[in-house]
């Protein structure tokens, strides 16, 4: 099976070393820029696979594989379309998980061909969401390509009245927080939590003139006296 591969990030690189190492796999090309998107009309592949890729795929290069194109989307599919689903779903107190699904001319719009939920907690950041909802994309990924690769999926339709999206403007906007709004306490821990992403700065305020980022750490007490506090008092 010819492949073209589009994108890359950490689960991308995961994905497309094993698919590289699969002996009835021929991965043809590795596609991380928008120009590069006419070396798919030049292979003609059998099916293309997205995991992390940053554009836009026109509908007529959509139509070239003959098994479609398919991309690792890490939201809980219709739940978190667009950009850093991860985040919104802590902020939203929405569904997390991973989708394989078709790539279609909309935005993560495409009919599902797998997704796995992964689990949140009041603890999470975005970073440690993110790194389990990535860990979730790549075994999905493994366990759903037989059914790609023998032309066996049975894909649903998603359900449009349970979609949200975002974009990255959406995203920009939220990191901003602002010293003079009021905020009810659970909604920026929520904000604070999912904006928290060692090493990236991420959220921040501005105070005469000056911009202050701010991450957050919330840790269960249980996991807390597990840990040995040198230097603390325990009255505090």
């Amino acid at each position: 099976m010819d492949i073209v591969f589009l994108g890359i990030n950490d689960a991308g690189r995961e994905i497309y070393d094993w698919l590289c190492s699969r002996d009835e796999v021929t991965v043809r090309a590795l596609v991380t820029t928008k120009q590069q998107l006419e070396l798919i009309e030049s292979i003609q592949p059998d099916v293309v696979v997205a995991v992390g890729y940053q554009h836009i795929v026109p509908e007529d290069i959509l139509k070239i594989p003959d098994e479609g194109c398919i991309n690792v989307h890490p939201g809980y599919l219709p739940h978190g379309r667009g950009f850093n689903p991860n985040v919104w779903s802590i902020i939203e107190d929405l569904p997390a998980g991973a989708t394989v699904h078709y790539m279609h001319d909309g935005i993560d719009t495409g009919d599902i061909i797998a997704r796995e939920r992964v689990e949140k907690s009041v603890a999470d950041t975005g970073r440690s969401l993110y790194q389990r909802i990535e860990r979730a994309c790549v075994e999905l990924f493994k366990q759903t390509w037989p059914s790609i690769e023998s032309s066996t999926i049975e894909a649903v339709p998603q359900t449009e009245s349970d979609a949200t999206y975002h974009q990255k403007s959406d995203f920009v906007d939220l990191c901003r927080i602002d010293p003079e709004q009021t905020y009810e306490a659970k909604e920026l821990i929520d904000i604070l939590r999912a904006l928290t992403f060692p090493p990236f700065d991420n959220a921040y305020l501005e105070v005469d003139g000056e911009k202050h980022y701010i991450e957050i750490e919330v840790t269960p007490v249980s996991e807390r006296e597990q840990t040995e506090r040198v230097g603390t008092i325990d009255s505090y």
